[in-house]
């Protein structure tokens, strides 16, 4: 969340789906203004997760078309939006059954 927040990312949601599914226990939402900014939040993502926590994604998909980015950790998924497929796909709804968590301003 830190590393998207430090792109710039716009509108950051974490939700916590434990108990909701079994294939993964959060997920961080958040929008990139443009294709080179969606692109750039997902680079980011993917740096610090390497160099802090020393994960690498088992899958990376959407990132040349740099409309919806989906990078799996296994537990836990990052999805950057464009602001077109954010509105489209609004997965907050569709996920409405998990808690969104509140993140400690730093």
């Amino acid at each position: 969340m830190r590393a998207a927040e430090s792109k710039k990312a716009a509108d950051i949601k974490v939700l916590d789906l434990t108990g909701v599914t079994s294939f993964a226990d959060y997920f961080v939402i958040c929008t990139g203004a443009n294709s080179k900014q969606v692109q750039a939040i997902a680079d980011e993502v993917g740096l610090q997760l390497k160099q802090q926590a020393r994960e690498l994604p088992n899958s990376l998909e959407g990132y040349n078309q740099a409309e919806w980015v989906l990078a799996d950790y296994g537990d836990l998924l990052v999805h950057i939006f464009s602001p077109k497929a954010r509105e489209y796909y609004d997965l907050e709804r569709l996920w409405r059954s998990a808690k969104s968590v509140e993140i400690p301003a730093e």
